[in-house]
């Protein structure tokens, strides 16, 4: 029979981690959208007021499945009235207890305190623990001095909810001591690595990540193991955030840097109380799943993975197409890279539209000749551009080029996304670490992939962009571009282009990563803002640096008309333009340049990212940095999202997707499938 910790039971309920963790809240829901979600589960009808039975709240609003008994414990945490029935008011009152801060242990709380009185007595404590899977497997002594110390000699006394949150969480802790007991019948101080592996399965499982119960008996390399060190063990996994603060305050904030183990021991002793012992249990660990002698950030991380519950993605698709990444075949990594085609090029159509009229303004002040007798100069900064468009051509003057530009954009951008998270993956180790070389070259190739077709839409779209500029002109058509200019010609500046955009990416991505790492909140998830900081930040040096080669690309590309200089290549290009206009001229349109490209990444990389959370498809590869996606081992059906659970009632999936909890006790679940009203199949008993 299968059972869940006590902490999930809760979290089925509704109840989150995230309002502890977060300084915001969840959004309460409003009182119509939560009544009409009340009213579709709900079936008993009492003097015309619709009630939810336990069954139609644990299994069907909630769609868990568990024993009877089971479901009317779970459904009293909601039901304070302990008649048996949920009405409205308690189905909004527990959703507004939710987002309390405290709402762990205050849901904790209302499943022992049977008779919704505000307190919790013996026999209530023992009559829901009596129904758990720890109680079968560690006969802990219900009489002994632990119980006494809370409820009294004669077992009479009450306890409140401040008082119980601490009972529960020393009670835990206090089984562990009571298996260990068991296990060390000769009273030496000692029990052996099975029996070690044995309590840290059936009693703390809800500690261990598959690594660390991998290597449990691989750890103590099969000695027996000491009461301090079954303590220090149990210690560490509980502190494992504490461990990760300590790490960073030992890199300052680096989530990559390599720390030795009497740099984080040194950390330890200024910051913290971690013992010696404990560290070296972390290092014993480390060295069993890794083989180094060095931590970085994803080693704990695979100790104590990330709890991004309080960050919740609403997705639309959740498709696993590997079971392990062992499973990596090669068409599973070409199915990858064309997910990652098809993101990038939506993302970057959005980019390019958002920046577009920016671009033809940074294009017309590049295009502007001063040296030559033409006339006078049209524009005397960008914003005179811009205004002169407006007046001119109108607004959609302004888009002049757009739709050749997002013909050509989708598969740009795709490209340089996709070859550059390729490239990087080649390059990144088993712990998830990519030397700096390795991101300037993953950007390098990214940028020089993309000319393929960076540099036909490039001139197409430059053509038509400066058409405007002659008064009277015949209407140019992108068509009419294409068949002057021919194949050939649609690669005319081909060298400048990649002068411009190889240094761009290798500039662009390696600064982003790192941007967006220093963006990121303490648990390493980064919110769509930072990415969209990030993505903003890191063009600005690599937009404005490579001017130069952007400008004598527009040079190279657009048609000169009669009295304008002429050039035959790329260094004949710059000699020109240094002779005839000086070295400044490198720069025109350099602000321009930044205010589109700095904002068009910007919007193109938190859109790609964003893409990657909702449309998530797991190939057993690498997920973006600072993702919301938790890496678990529960499987993928459980993380759906049912669109019904709004307000305080959202987190609840989410946290089923993360790792048990502290409190590891279980109840016991169905398996198969019964007929619930309002639900659908739900699974029936065993």
């Amino acid at each position: 029979m299968k059972a869940l910790t006590l902490e999930q039971i809760l979290n089925l309920c509704g109840m989150v981690a995230y309002c502890q963790e977060s300084p915001m809240q969840i959004k309460r829901a409003s009182t119509d959208k939560l009544r009409e979600i009340f009213a579709r589960y709900a079936t008993q009808q009492i003097n015309g007021e619709l009630f939810m039975t336990s069954e139609e709240f644990v299994r069907g609003f909630l769609g868990q499945s568990y024993n009877e008994e089971s479901v009317k414990l779970l459904a009293g945490i909601a039901d304070t009235s302990k008649d048996g029935l949920i009405s409205f008011a308690e189905f909004q009152a527990f959703e507004g207890l939710l987002c309390t801060p405290d709402a762990l242990y205050k849901t904790a709380f209302q499943l022992f305190d049977r008779n919704g009185n505000g307190s919790v007595t013996y026999s209530e404590f023992v009559d829901v623990f009596k129904k758990t899977d720890l109680h079968a497997k560690i006969p802990f002594k219900l009489d002994g001095p632990f119980i006494q110390l809370y409820f009294g000699k004669d077992r009479q006394r009450t306890i409140n909810y401040a008082e119980f949150s601490q009972f529960l969480h020393d009670f835990h802790e206090e089984c562990a001591l009571e298996a260990f007991r068991m296990k060390d019948t000769s009273g030496s101080g000692f029990i052996s690595a099975l029996d070690f592996q044995d309590i840290m399965v059936n009693v703390k499982r809800h500690l261990l990540t598959a690594e660390v119960k991998d290597n449990l008996v691989a750890v103590t390399e099969g000695h027996r193991v000491s009461f301090p060190y079954f303590m220090a063990f149990n210690s560490l996994l509980n502190n494992m955030e504490l461990i990760k603060r300590i790490y960073l305050n030992a890199t300052a904030g680096s989530r990559t840097e390599p720390v030795t183990k009497d740099e984080l021991l040194h950390s330890a002793q200024t910051m913290s109380q971690i013992t010696p012992l404990e560290i070296d249990i972390l290092y014993q660990l480390t060295g069993a799943v890794h083989q180094t002698g060095r931590l970085v950030y994803s080693d704990l991380s695979s100790i104590a993975p990330e709890h991004y519950t309080k960050h919740i993605t609403h997705r639309l698709t959740e498709i696993k197409a590997v079971e392990s990444p062992a499973d990596r075949s090669i068409f599973i990594q070409l199915l990858e890279s064309s997910y990652r085609f098809t993101l990038g090029s939506v993302a970057g159509a959005v980019g390019a539209t958002a920046v577009y009229p920016i671009d033809l303004v940074k294009t017309r002040m590049q295009n502007q000749r001063t040296g030559s007798f033409i006339g006078e100069v049209a524009y005397r900064n960008s914003w005179d551009c811009c205004k002169k468009v407006i007046r001119h051509e109108g607004a959609l003057g302004l888009y002049r080029g757009l739709v050749p530009q997002l013909m050509g954009v989708a598969p740009e951008k795709a490209i340089k996304l996709t070859v550059n998270d390729l490239v990087r993956d080649k390059m990144t180790d088993k712990q998830g670490q990519i030397p700096r070389w390795a991101e300037v070259l993953a950007g390098g190739c990214a940028g020089g992939s993309q000319v393929i077709f960076t540099n036909p839409l490039e001139i197409v779209k430059i053509r038509l962009q400066v058409a405007g500029e002659i008064a009277g002109g015949a209407k140019v058509r992108a068509w009419n571009v294409v068949r002057e200019l021919g194949l050939f010609g649609l690669y005319k500046g081909a060298r400048a282009c990649l002068l411009r955009d190889v240094p761009f990416s290798a500039i662009y991505f390696p600064m982003y990563a790192h941007v967006k790492a220093a963006f990121a909140d303490e648990q390493g998830y980064n919110h769509p803002l930072t990415l969209l900081a990030a993505g903003a930040i890191a063009g600005i040096p690599a937009a404005s640096l490579v001017t130069p080669a952007d400008v004598i690309k527009t040079r190279l590309q657009v048609v000169a008309r009669t009295g304008q200089t002429t050039y035959n290549g790329v260094m004949d290009a710059a000699r020109k333009i240094m002779a005839e206009e000086g070295p400044r001229a490198f720069w025109k349109g350099t602000v321009a340049r930044v205010f589109r490209s700095s904002p068009q990444f910007g919007v193109t990389l938190v859109t790609y990212e964003l893409l990657q959370r909702l449309l998530y498809v797991d190939f057993g590869g690498s997920r973006p940095a600072g993702s919301d996606v938790a890496h678990s081992g529960k499987p993928a059906e459980l993380t759906k999202l049912n669109p019904d659970h709004i307000g305080g009632y959202q987190a609840a999936l989410p946290m089923l997707n993360g790792i048990e909890t502290k409190f590891g006790l279980s109840l016991p679940r169905f398996a198969s499938t019964i007929k619930v009203p309002g639900a659908g199949q739900v699974p029936a008993s065993s």
